[in-house]
């Protein structure tokens, strides 16, 4: 921690300790002496961002910001803000804000919670849906390996609850991978939700480096085979970060074995660098290259493919049943 006129500033890749007791590495990885500093301006043009703006983002702002409420659109500096709140759509993140696993793509803090969870979460979680009158939720969370179950039936309670409270509400789980527990995984996967998502985030090739070593690409593709097939009605869903150094080659074997295990949904986006001490940008994939993905996807029977480089994992996800690349390009719709 370093200070900036007598206010304490905490690095990325420093320890810290949380306000409920847990040491944690901010932003998830400690600091690489060796890495290369991210160089400025060197963005392309259609990486910018406009200022959050319009009534129903501002409304939803005011509300999180009366009640204190966290969302993993603000906690990640998500760029597409301000589209899905004003449309009725936002991400919450369950089980506290350390996870137990250190990707190398992701800046959250990383710790052992020693299994601390909020017993009043499930209600919290409801209450917060309401308060922002929210059409879809996507509910996602760290890994918390150091619960006995992943943390699976927190994760079904809040579920239960939210549903509870408000029924017209469709929800997305977006889950760790709970170990790929069959037990585990039908915990959640049977309650009542609209779409289960696990994402592989890259091609098998690249799973390590970019994810933790306990994360495997072939659990990914069995939890999602396992829920297709047990609970049909559900759509199931995952994402890949694009220009980490993946080949075209390796994407559409990707597509195929995601298809061949019964992915209804993917996204594609641009993988960007969130500290020095995280993966370098290997390419920035190019708007028509998005859209080639797109089609290709589409061709190989997927139900739909969100692609764009600013598109995240839990981009417009109310949308995706209308088939139209959630709104980004109704015109080229095939």
């Amino acid at each position: 921690m370093s200070n900036l006129k007598g206010i304490p500033i905490v690095v990325s890749g420093t320890k810290i300790a949380k306000p409920n007791g847990i040491r944690a590495i901010k932003n998830g990885l400690k600091v690489d002496r060796r890495a290369a500093a991210i160089p400025r301006g060197d963005k392309p043009s259609w990486l910018r961002v406009r200022i959050p703006m319009g009534e129903g983002y501002q409304r939803v702002k005011q509300i999180v910001r009366d009640h204190r409420l966290a969302t993993v659109c603000e906690e990640s500096m998500c760029p597409n803000i301000a589209e899905c709140w004003g449309n009725g759509t936002a991400t919450l993140m369950l089980m506290g804000d350390v996870c137990t696993r250190a990707c190398r793509f992701c800046a959250v803090d990383t710790g052992n919670p020693r299994g601390q969870l909020n017993p009043d979460e499930p209600r919290l979680a409801a209450e917060t849906v309401q308060l922002m009158d929210l059409k879809y939720v996507v509910l996602t969370s760290v890994d918390r390996d150091d619960l006995p179950d992943g943390g699976a039936s927190h994760y079904a309670d809040c579920v239960r609850r939210i549903k509870q409270r408000n029924p017209k509400t469709a929800i997305e789980i977006l889950t760790p991978d709970f170990k790929g527990v069959p037990e585990h995984i039908a915990l959640v996967a049977s309650t009542d939700i609209d779409v289960f998502a696990q994402n592989v985030e890259t091609v098998k090739r690249l799973t390590h480096p970019v994810r933790d070593p306990r994360a495997s690409y072939e659990i990914t593709l069995s939890i999602l085979a396992y829920v297709k097939r047990h609970y049909p009605k559900v759509l199931t869903k995952t994402s890949l970060m694009l220009g980490l150094g993946e080949t075209d080659t390796e994407i559409l074997e990707t597509m195929d074995e995601l298809r061949a295990a019964g992915v209804d949904i993917v996204t594609f986006g641009q993988y960007l660098r969130p500290t020095v001490n995280h993966l370098p940008v290997q390419r920035y994939v190019t708007p028509a290259e998005f859209e080639q993905y797109r089609r290709l996807g589409l061709s190989k029977g997927f139900l739909e493919v969100v692609s764009g480089p600013l598109v995240r994992s839990s981009y417009r996800a109310e949308r995706v049943l209308e088939q139209a690349n959630c709104g980004l390009n109704k015109s080229n719709v095939t």
